[in-house]
């Protein structure tokens, strides 16, 4: 083992927190806004036959999310969704009734006037909320943190967003977005609760269900034993977590859940092995190759699903992600192929050394990664960073901070 893994088991306490607001029913609600869409389409599922066998467990599926909307990463479901709830609160309208259509008609746009949304980002959800404002007519005001990639601000730029790079951590850059919303009265698009707001993080997660309702059809009625998912401010994993659990419940044949986290930024692994009822976060310079991922304060939303229904928490270095991109960028014979990020790859690569390093066959003898197992993770990005992506499969050079 390379570096350091540290692992949390979590063992849940009744009564746990009910998954009403992630169940199949909200995931059909979002999906069918998103179907409005005239770029709308699945993203596949990759089949890893040959991966599974060489790493010693039944099946291997992974979700990419390259394919989203042309954007390279999931994170546009979230910031759709979530203007397009606003958008149908402002109106008095049920989403449900609210369509791409609609919302870009002459008779919406005079009634909304223009609107301007506001986000920080270390790049995919600034993307997305501004593809967003653009195809529904309206403005979007970006902020980045310190270290962000060039590259992901020029994309975010591309799509007509006003956005720069701050001299802040990723969550004092929130709070950077969340005062220049209050100051100028725009609207805060932000999957985290700030001033204690709820709804617009929760529209955010909901917008993720359609990635995992997605997924449960494409694996036609195989039910996973294992489902990996990565955290920044775990929002992403608080949705499906509660959607998988709400699906397929909390027996004893329930897939094992566990998130995954950058050890520098590993606010989520903290909070779960303290186990005393507080959020812990994560302070200063975050410095992983794992960008999506480095966010230091949870989503309290988030950790109230996980809290109650994931069952591991592991914080891990890079080079785990990087063997992830490899594994995936290089398939075996047969596979498909999978060009995922560096946050994208993070999943992939904790099942690889898993089931390959003799020195964690303890943790995966616990999370249970044997021959009858069936894993499921879900890529969210590509190589939204081209460069960095070339210089870790390329080179095996991460990079410099």
């Amino acid at each position: 083992m390379q570096e350091l893994m540290k692992a949390v088991h979590r063992r849940h306490r009744g009564p746990l927190s009910r998954t009403d607001r992630f169940s199949l029913k909200e995931a059909e609600r979002a999906r069918a806004f998103h179907q409005t869409f005239p770029v709308y389409e699945p993203t596949p599922l990759a089949v890893l036959p040959s991966l599974s066998e060489a790493l010693g467990i039944a099946s291997f599926h992974v979700k990419d999310e390259s394919k989203r909307f042309g954007l390279n990463a999931f994170k546009v479901l979230g910031g759709s969704y979530c203007i397009g709830s606003y958008i149908a609160d402002r109106l008095g309208m049920n989403i449900s009734d609210l369509t791409y259509e609609k919302i870009t008609g002459s008779e919406v746009k005079k009634k909304l006037g223009a609107l301007t949304f506001v986000t920080a980002t270390d790049g995919n959800h600034g993307r997305g909320i501004a593809w967003t404002a653009r195809a529904l007519g309206q403005r979007a005001v970006i902020y980045m943190p310190e270290g962000s990639s060039p590259e992901r601000l020029r994309n975010i730029r591309a799509l007509g967003a006003e956005a720069e790079i701050t001299d802040l951590n990723y969550d004092d850059t929130v709070r950077y977005a969340s005062g220049q919303a209050e100051k100028n009265g725009w609207i805060l698009t932000q999957d985290t609760a700030v001033a204690g707001d709820m709804k617009i993080p929760t529209w955010i997660m909901q917008g993720y269900l359609t990635m995992a309702l997605e997924a449960v059809e494409q694996l036609h009625g195989e039910k996973p034993t294992h489902i990996f998912l990565q955290a920044g401010v775990g929002a992403m994993p608080g949705a499906l977590t509660g959607f998988f659990r709400s699906l397929w419940g909390d027996g004893e044949d329930r897939p094992v859940i566990t998130i995954v986290e950058p050890d520098q930024a590993d606010c989520f692994y903290r909070t779960a092995k303290a186990d005393d009822g507080k959020l812990h976060s994560v302070t200063g310079p975050m410095h992983s190759i794992m960008a999506g991922l480095c966010c230091g304060e949870p989503c309290t939303i988030g950790w109230e699903m996980l809290s109650d229904h994931a069952d591991f928490f592991v914080s891990m270095p890079d080079w785990v992600a990087a063997k992830g991109m490899r594994v995936l960028g290089n398939p075996l014979r047969g596979d498909d192929r999978v060009i995922s990020g560096e946050s994208g790859a993070s999943t992939t690569g904790l099942v690889a050394a898993l089931c390959q390093d003799p020195d964690l066959a303890d943790l995966r003898e616990e999370i249970g990664l044997d021959r009858s197992a069936r894993v499921l993770c879900f890529s969210t990005e590509g190589d939204t960073d081209q460069e960095n992506y070339r210089k870790i499969v390329w080179d095996g050079l991460y990079p410099s901070f």
